[in-house]
């Protein structure tokens, strides 16, 4: 996202449409209307003056620039759900290491989550869970709670009646599994021959997606050796005695085929080839010791990190060892505790975003018109060029010919640099770091380089991986997790084309092909789908600015559509909001309560058409003035980051600050005529 995107030209017919769009009624436009989109109370408004945006904009800024760590980074807080908590204790538990404060600090977390139904979700406002419910049951279990009291009593009645743990997800199963609460017997086979298996044939892990192989290799191990440690307490309450729906699969389908290939490989597990799997077994546990991160992690993510250790502690390394010291030691970084009402309380967060954090954050900087010699941008673009990953991770499989570099997510995750971090640290170095410098010019060629060459056959750009779209693996009956596959998506390859375009390679072949993979990916409706971001706001957001840097008309009728279904979708209060639902059921999609970051997506799209003068652009604006802390910041409970499309989401505890600030910023420059 660039400061071309400012230039003042002559309104297109684009513009007309939505000009006729605005004259009608909001209460008409069929959007999302709750009591919970209403402005926030007079006294926690800002003053502003009548200049739109001004006041709103310097707040935001000097909030942002306030929040920058003395290493030069921005993180907030990544968000998700208690069952983190949950398998940290079990975790603990199975080791031998969990302790009563640990244990009380996360219960206290664990039950301020808990919904009014008893339930847990795996979003704020969210819909009840079944496997989170049935965890954080068990979690407060081992910290002591009475079964009987009411918020346990009520808990216990929800998971019965939507069918106990018989029907919770693979991977509570084998948790319990680990403690005798569930037979292997019942798990899908998982066998360690796995990683003996050639990239070129189907079901090797370079076919599953990186958070996936990462997770199924030290999970092989786990499931092989099917142990069974004391958890002190039982879960036999939570039983329904109803099992899943097991009627056969038509004859000629992937699930009766996988299902009876599943049936051989149970039967393999108990008569394996002995020499093969101690063969296997060694070569998944020398795997897994080469993958671990300089902070102890595997991938900077929990799944693969506990499994992990898990794996490594049953093949007998003992607790004192390197690998294991370091990667408990590393769990101790992720945790949060914080002073409440109710004591202190401890969480865990499932991941870590400072590079994602701080390349966002100095483009919204730059687009609030931080100078580039600042000293925040100065220390922020020598901690990205020191981030840069010049080794060979992974995606080398698919890609062995190409050059080493990227950016990751993480502090520490040089296996797995990512095209999204990539993009947008290009991006920030591009408009904040030194022109001049050797450093930044070498940075961004070497990054452009591998950037371009992670593009998949089809033409767009994937998050880990390239051309990563097996879809034989997600056919396992293992896999009912979330996404398994790292195929390309609207919102990445919209910010890689954006990027490579920033970078002066807008007629390049690669270029052209993304574009065109874009304007086929778009939605029937108009709308782009988000796979990292929630949902059709956040690929929309990202899809529209990159059409537009990339060189596509503003009054193209892939951009009218999506401008008209922006301003269909504004809700009442002239924010935007999509709920996560909108990812499982289309009734949802564009729906929702109205939050600071997905109005600023909006927006975002809305501007880089230079419609700034638009009614919904100026209702926007307004919503980000009146929903304004005193401190120049926002409130989002909602969360607006997706991990796993209808599994697993994210609250980014930035993005409600880093995303209305660029929009501001944006929304100030069209004004002004820059």
């Amino acid at each position: 996202m660039t400061e071309s995107l400012y230039r003042q030209n002559e309104l297109s017919d684009v513009t007309e449409l939505a000009d006729a769009a605005d004259q009608s009624p909001v209460a008409d436009s069929g959007v999302f209307e709750s009591p919970e989109t209403a402005a926030r109370p007079e006294s926690s408004a800002r003053v502003t003056t009548a200049d739109p945006g001004t006041d709103a904009l310097a707040a935001a800024r000097d909030h942002l620039l306030s929040l920058q760590h003395a290493g030069g980074w921005w993180k907030g807080e990544l968000q998700t759900n208690v069952t983190m908590d949950v398998e940290d204790l079990l975790l603990r538990q199975f080791l031998g290491i969990r302790t009563d404060v640990e244990t009380v600090e996360a219960a206290r977390w664990i039950r301020s989550q808990q919904r009014s139904d008893g339930t847990w979700a795996t979003f704020h406002g969210g819909p009840g869970d079944l496997s989170t419910t049935v965890e954080a049951y068990i979690g407060l279990k081992l910290a002591g709670d009475d079964v009987d009291a009411a918020h346990m009593a009520d808990a216990r009645r929800w998971i019965l009646e939507h069918g106990g743990i018989e029907n919770t997800r693979v991977f509570t199963r084998i948790w319990l599994a680990l403690f005798g609460e569930w037979s292997w017997d019942d798990l899908p086979a998982m066998p360690p021959e796995l990683i003996l298996l050639p990239p070129w044939v189907p079901l090797n892990i370079a076919d599953w997606g990186c958070w996936a192989r990462q997770t199924v290799v030290p999970l092989t191990i786990v499931c092989t050796l099917r142990p069974q440690h004391d958890l002190g307490i039982s879960a036999a309450e939570l039983r329904s005695g109803r099992r899943p729906d097991t009627s056969p699969a038509p004859l000629m389908s992937w699930d009766r085929l996988f299902h009876g290939l599943d049936r051989v490989l149970h039967g393999y597990e108990r008569f394996p080839v002995r020499s093969v799997r101690r063969h296997a077994m060694r070569r998944a546990a020398e795997w897994i010791v080469s993958h671990q991160e300089a902070d102890g992690s595997w991938g900077g993510i929990q799944p693969p990190w506990v499994y992990s250790l898990l794996a490594l502690y049953l093949l007998g390394y003992p607790l004192d060892h390197p690998v294991m010291r370091e990667g408990l030691a590393g769990l101790e970084g992720f945790l949060i505790r914080e002073q409440t009402d109710t004591g202190v309380v401890r969480r865990l967060e499932a991941c870590q975003s400072p590079v994602w954090d701080t390349v966002l954050t100095v483009q919204a900087l730059r687009d609030a018109d931080v100078p580039r010699d600042h000293p925040a941008l100065r220390r922020a673009t020598e901690y990205l060029c020191a981030e840069e990953i010049e080794v060979r991770g992974d995606w080398a499989v698919r890609r062995p010919a190409l050059p080493p570099s990227g950016w990751a997510f993480e502090f520490e995750n040089d296996g797995y640099p990512d095209i999204d971090d990539t993009a947008e640290a290009l991006l920030a170095l591009h408009r904040a770091g030194d022109p001049a410098s050797p450093d930044v010019r070498s940075a961004i060629e070497r990054g452009r380089r591998w950037l371009r060459g992670m593009q998949s056959h089809d033409g767009g750009w994937a998050a880990f991986d390239a051309d990563n779209t097996r879809q034989l693996v997600t056919k396992l009956p293992f896999c009912d997790f979330g996404e398994v596959i790292d195929p390309p998506s609207a919102d990445v390859t919209a910010h890689a084309v954006e990027a490579l375009c920033v970078l002066g390679n807008g007629h390049d072949t690669a270029v052209r092909r993304g574009v065109q993979w874009l304007l086929a990916h778009q939605e029937s409706d108009g709308s782009w789908f988000g796979r990292w971001g929630a949902n059709h706001l956040y690929g929309t957001g990202a899809a529209v600015p990159a059409l537009v840097q990339a060189g596509l008309p503003r009054d193209h009728l892939a951009l009218a559509r999506a401008a008209r279904w922006l301003e269909e979708h504004q809700n009442a209060d002239g924010g935007w909001g999509e709920d996560l639902r909108s990812y499982v059921d289309s009734d949802w999609i564009g729906r929702g309560v109205s939050t600071p970051s997905q109005t600023a997506w909006a927006l975002l799209a809305l501007l880089a058409l230079e419609r700034h003068e638009t009614t919904a652009v100026r209702r926007g604006i307004g919503y980000l003035e009146a929903h304004q802390r005193q401190d120049g910041g926002w409130d989002e409970p909602q969360f607006t980051g997706t991990g796993f499309p209808g599994d697993f989401y994210i609250n980014y505890h930035l993005y409600r600050q880093i995303f209305p600030l660029a929009a501001l910023g944006r929304y100030r420059r069209a004004v002004d005529g820059g």
